[in-house]
């Protein structure tokens, strides 16, 4: 059921942005190595820098998920309720 409030009580799918999170990570830690050892420093540092965006990512998902079901809800907890919006 739509209620027209979800971008105010949207949740994130916090799983999957952490197995997305990882794959990227693997992808840029590999893409610096292979760009460093082709004598690529731009694309090296290019790729670095995604590295370090990807980490940090990481860190806020995994620091999300370690919050609890507030942050990362099972199918036990239901959706939340639209807000009651009373003049």
């Amino acid at each position: 059921m739509r209620t027209g409030s979800e971008p105010r009580t949207a949740r994130s799918a916090l799983r999957a942005r952490f197995w997305l999170s990882l794959w990227g990570l693997l992808w840029a830690l590999f893409g610096t190595v292979a760009f460093a050892i082709a004598g690529r420093s731009g694309w090296a540092i290019a790729c670095g820098v995604l590295l370090l965006v990807v980490t940090v990512d990481l860190a806020v998902i995994l620091r999300h998920i370690r919050q609890g079901p507030h942050y990362q809800p099972g199918r036990d907890i239901p959706p939340y309720q639209p807000p009651d919006e009373r003049p």
